[in-house]
């Protein structure tokens, strides 16, 4: 599969997450759902057949985001939730890669221009602005593991 069909279709499966996953309310999703079921930490532990300090323990560590993924699986199940795992971008992947495709290409082009500029062979704006978007052009059609080094 091509690096741009992975990005689009990863990018269309994320573009409305943020939109639509309500952020954490402050004492974790754990205690929320059971609170709103009206169970006691006591009633949870003993569905899960754990000690109550267990409940307690997990619901402080989930509002400390020091739960783990596979220790929240099995709280949402004893809760009958489903847990759902998502990484948000704060914009489009493909606005990231073309953000640092474009950083990549400034980095590697900027040190030229000045030091042309300092030999008194200045090209001008524009002339820099076009080899930065050659520079990225040629960025993106190549691995676009070389823009994360």
């Amino acid at each position: 599969m091509s690096t741009i069909l992975r990005l689009d279709q990863v990018d269309r499966a994320l573009s409305d997450a943020g939109s639509n996953i309500p952020p954490p309310p402050p004492g974790g999703w754990l205690k929320a759902v059971r609170e709103a079921l009206g169970m006691t930490i006591r009633q949870l532990a003993t569905r899960m057949g754990v000690p109550h300090t267990l409940v307690l323990q997990a619901e402080r560590n989930e509002s400390s985001d020091r739960i783990t993924l596979m220790q929240l699986r099995r709280f949402a199940q004893a809760l009958d939730c489903e847990l759902r795992y998502v990484l948000v971008p704060r914009t489009s992947l493909r606005e990231r890669v073309d953000s640092q495709a474009e950083a990549v290409a400034r980095r590697d082009v900027m040190p030229i221009a000045h030091t042309m500029t300092l030999e008194a062979q200045e090209t001008g704006a524009s002339y820099t602005r076009s080899q930065i978007e050659q520079v990225k052009a040629e960025l993106l059609r190549g691995r676009w593991s070389r823009l994360w080094d």
